[in-house]
């Protein structure tokens, strides 16, 4: 199992775990599924109210698709097969609120994750960034994610920049991407607890403010993520390509945080 559940009857919350950690969290295809399944398991789970989401251990929350994975492609500039599309909980139908724990690296795919969650709670060394650009590919789903949680300009800066530049959790929390920052190992502890407040609340009240809360922005989003298809297959360098990119690791040294 990539997951790690922990629920808490008493207080209505769940734990979940991306248990990863020698991969930096990232998702296989595994991981995908099991996610899938998840979600869709607390939709019809009455005793889970709120969920926090996390990964194992400090050094990444997350860093996306893990690059051991290969997902074949249909022959077409209008279609791509991704395997994160479907593991937010959003995209699984589960509108209990979610709050997402991130201490060290979020970066690339784990904004499908982010960009699903009610608000995120940061490490103060959690950092976060988009290396498409420098390996060649589109950030286009992921672009699209955080467009809708920070301002245009930042979300434009941290996908165009790539790996040269990480946005620290101060910068994260002054432009509303992250609602709360803690002191290194407190993120999961500090989501914890506003879980446990949000879940203590009625449960018709809480879901319908969740879904209020994104059908402000639900009709720009799905507009947008329908381009994305056809724009990763148009700018994506070829697969070899994108490994060779990779293996320089970007031709660039250690990372600006701002």
């Amino acid at each position: 199992m990539a997951l790690r559940i922990e629920r808490d009857g008493e207080r209505g919350v769940a734990l979940v775990v991306l248990d990863r950690p020698t991969r930096l969290n990232a998702i296989d295809l595994e991981t995908a599924g099991e996610l899938v399944s998840l979600w869709r398991e607390l939709r019809y789970d009455e005793s889970v109210r709120a969920v926090v989401l996390t990964g194992a251990g400090t050094r990444a929350f997350c860093t996306g698709i893990d690059r051991g994975v290969e997902v074949p492609q249909p022959p077409s500039p209008y279609a791509i097969d991704d395997p994160l599309l479907r593991i937010g909980p959003k995209a699984n139908d589960l509108w209990k609120p979610v709050i997402a724990a991130v201490e060290g690296m979020a970066c690339g795919g784990a904004f499908y994750l982010l960009g699903e969650a009610e608000f995120v709670v940061a490490s103060r060394e959690a950092t976060f960034f988009d290396p498409h650009t420098t390996y060649g590919m589109v950030s286009a789903y992921e672009a699209i994610a955080m467009a809708q949680r920070m301002p245009f300009g930042e979300v434009a800066r941290m996908a165009l920049m790539g790996t040269a530049e990480r946005v620290s959790a101060e910068r994260a929390y002054a432009v509303g991407l992250v609602s709360e920052v803690t002191e290194p190992g407190g993120a999961v502890a500090a989501a914890l607890r506003a879980a446990a407040v949000v879940a203590g609340y009625p449960t018709e009240a809480v879901q319908g403010t969740v879904r209020a809360v994104w059908s402000a922005k639900e009709a720009a989003r799905t507009q947008a993520m329908a381009q994305a298809p056809a724009l990763i297959s148009l700018g994506n360098l070829p697969p070899d390509r994108q490994a060779e990119l990779f293996g320089a690791r970007g031709g660039g040294g250690e990372p600006r945080v701002r």
